[in-house]
């Protein structure tokens, strides 16, 4: 058996969501393109008229190491993915409401749509197509209505609200409405975690990718009934939200992220695979190595990245955007809290740090602009 597959333009978010509606009863699929411009629509590589029973949207991974690949999910695992979710945030189906604030061609935005579908109720809808911030994000969680309120960031979002909120109470009192703020994507600062948990702003972190339709580990717990698994520190999954990907003989898929359960049994992530590098025979995570540079005054955005050195096998390079004066500032706050194996062997400074489509730092681009100044 096939159904047909409607492609909608990522900035028509009414349309999807009539789409998606048809794709819960299991009447047809869906892709969500990127979005048109000027009335354009984007270039879209050869896609089928119709896709088998097993597929109910496709979704291009963001390529922030690459190429985008295409994800192809079933309407079991959306389904499974929205009932796990609602459950372990207590989203009662009857009064629960979504702000959309993530473009919908990737799955954070679209399980924004798939869950208020789900709770048969009214997503209030940020334009995606404009730059985000914390005055257009307070605006229109103003007008939510719900008893429970939800959305899903990341990390680049909740920064910068966070930034605003000691300026405009109007921000905070609309971020402690929310019953819970979601923010997945790449990993968030502990410290900026716990400021906005003692201003009473609840944020759950998330784990997931497009493969496991979203997030699937809140706060390092798994949700519905997926399963984790280490081998070799990197993290496999299982459970009802995997999409159409492949599994070993258990059932599990293995992700390209590093990871350890805590003292608490939790999981926490490293980073990706080839974001945890050997230096000198200790193992330092570049995302922690973003974090912490981030912090230093003077950073506006940072990126890091690994330099292959004869001596320590991998050693940290940093671009980022700020003051001029701020590089040694940085090399002594990586080295205070991450020893010699943390702290940068070449610091460039850079009119902006290069992006994907997502807003996440294109990695690849990154360690392009340390290849060009050898």
């Amino acid at each position: 058996m096939t159904r047909a597959l409607k492609i909608v333009p990522a900035n028509d978010t009414f349309a999807a969501l009539i789409a998606f509606a048809d794709v819960l009863d299991g009447k047809s699929a869906l892709f969500i393109s990127g979005p048109e411009v000027n009335g354009v629509k984007p270039e879209i590589a050869e896609l089928p008229d119709t896709v088998s029973d097993d597929t109910a949207l496709i979704l291009e991974t963001s390529g922030s190491t690459g190429t985008p690949k295409r994800i192809s999910i079933s309407r079991e695992a959306l389904i499974a993915s929205a009932k796990a979710s609602s459950f372990a945030l207590d989203a009662d189906e009857t009064s629960s409401q979504w702000l959309l604030a993530l473009p919908i061609n990737y799955i954070a935005g679209a399980n924004v749509l798939i869950r208020s579908m789900m709770a048969g109720s009214q997503p209030v809808i940020m334009n995606t197509s404009l730059p985000f911030t914390a005055e257009a994000f307070a605006r229109m969680a103003s007008q939510m209505k719900a008893e429970k309120r939800f959305t899903s960031l990341v990390p680049t979002q909740l920064g910068r609200l966070a930034q605003a909120i000691d300026q405009d109470e109007f921000l905070l009192e609309q971020m402690r409405r929310f019953d819970a703020i979601l923010v997945g994507g790449q990993a968030v600062d502990y410290q900026l975690l716990g400021r906005l948990e003692a201003l009473g702003i609840n944020v759950v972190t998330t784990y997931g990718l497009t493969e496991t339709s979203g997030g699937c580990v809140y706060n390092g717990i798994p949700i519905g009934d997926t399963q984790f698994k280490l081998f070799d520190d990197r993290v496999s999954i299982k459970g009802s939200v995997l999409a159409n990907v492949e599994t070993d003989a258990d059932g599990f898929f293995a992700t390209q992220d590093a990871g350890l359960v805590d003292e608490s049994g939790r999981l926490a992530i490293l980073g990706r695979i080839d974001r945890v590098i050997n230096s000198g025979g200790i193992k330092v995570s570049l995302d922690r190595v973003e974090q912490l540079a981030a912090r230093v005054t003077g950073v506006v955005d940072v990126a890091a990245t690994a330099i292959n050195d004869v001596e320590w096998g991998q050693r940290v390079g940093i671009a980022y955007l700020g003051s001029p004066e701020v590089a040694d500032d940085i090399a002594k706050a990586l080295a205070n809290d991450l020893g010699p194996a943390g702290k940068p062997i070449r610091l460039l400074r850079v009119d902006k740090i290069p992006k994907t489509s997502s807003s996440k730092n294109n990695l690849e681009a990154v360690a392009k602009l340390f290849e060009e100044i050898n």
